[in-house]
């Protein structure tokens, strides 16, 4: 994605993720929230694992009119993660997927300042997000808060949150941890944007995907 938008100051930056984290914790506690009797906690586990992927994911739905529903992989195979950068504070581009209007989402985006992850896309669902239809019925779309142009986004929590969901997607469908199948949104066929750009630094992120360990969790079901 990259409307452009005027850029952020650095204090809005290190806010961004304790905003998000504090406006989603209604959604995540309702999913992970522990029971008052012992005897409850393997039903917690599994509601847990249903609502969370590796790393945690807090759920913010896109909406409806910025999707197609899907049975991936059933209907479509997934075999691919396209890597994009928002050209967007992750609160505007929040407002965007959530937006009926704009036609536009992502499965996941993560936050500059301490890698926290919102989904806002089942996994089975089609997001739109390559400006490719066979691409976007065959990937997971993951957004990154940032602009192209500005490497001070691509903190080093961004990249290890980012690696360790990009892991247990690829696991999850069992495509190679490569950058033959884990792509940059210009690299989609007929793409128009550069994201993320010359300035993502891909053989540290290829390095920390194959070296993160994707628990057993899923993501939002």
């Amino acid at each position: 994605m990259e409307l452009q938008r005027p850029t952020p100051s650095r204090r809005t930056l290190l806010r961004s993720g304790a905003y998000l984290g504090a406006a989603a914790l209604g959604v995540a506690a309702t999913a992970t929230a522990v029971p008052a009797h012992a005897s409850d906690r393997r039903a917690v586990g599994t509601a847990r694992r249903a609502a969370v992927a590796y790393p945690p994911t807090h759920w913010i739905p896109a909406s409806t009119s910025n999707y197609t529903v899907a049975t991936r992989p059933t209907q479509y195979p997934v075999e691919f993660v396209v890597v994009h950068v928002t050209q967007e504070t992750f609160q505007d581009a929040m407002k965007i997927f959530q937006n009926p209007a704009k036609k536009v989402s992502s499965h996941y985006m993560v936050a500059s300042a301490d890698g926290y992850v919102g989904q806002f896309v089942r996994e089975k669902d089609v997001a739109w997000h390559a400006g490719n239809w066979d691409y976007n019925t065959r990937s997971i779309g993951i957004e990154h808060e940032g602009w192209v142009d500005r490497p001070e986004y691509f903190t080093d929590a961004m990249y290890a949150s980012s690696a360790r969901l990009t892991a247990a997607v690829c696991d999850r469908y069992g495509i190679p941890k490569d950058r033959k199948h884990i792509i940059a949104h210009s690299e989609v066929p007929k793409a128009t944007h550069t994201d993320p750009g010359p300035l993502w630094d891909w053989d540290r992120y290829i390095a920390l995907v194959n070296t993160a360990t994707a628990g057993p969790v899923r993501p939002y079901a």
